[in-house]
């Protein structure tokens, strides 16, 4: 078995620690067999993958993601400024036809 050092939060490392103590057993035993129990289905192993993959994109994926939010994030903002433009041009052409109609009266 390899050794790891490994950081918990805090609220998990004293849950972890005092399923340790009440079943007299080191922490890594337990965190271990979490690990064991965890990864016993192959669902699971898929489903933690998945998550980590979200989480913490592997190498590469973060910037290819960055780069389509940015892209996405520009296309958004050139709609709504096509909104707008269009909107501007509606109130143009409204405030016109009612000048129009003023003069013919």
């Amino acid at each position: 078995m390899d050794t790891f050092l490994v950081a918990l939060p805090p609220k998990w490392a004293d849950f972890l620690k005092g399923l340790a103590d009440d079943h007299d057993m080191d922490v890594s035993i337990v965190i271990s067999g979490l690990c064991d129990w965890a990864f016993s289905s192959s669902d699971y192993k898929v489903q933690f993958e998945v998550w980590l993959d979200k989480t913490y994109p592997p190498k590469g994926q973060s910037e290819d993601r960055a780069k389509v939010a940015g892209e996405e994030e520009s296309e958004r903002e050139e709609d709504l400024q096509d909104e707008a433009e269009e909107e501007a041009h509606e109130d143009r052409d409204y405030s016109e036809d009612k000048t129009e109609v003023k003069e013919n009266e």
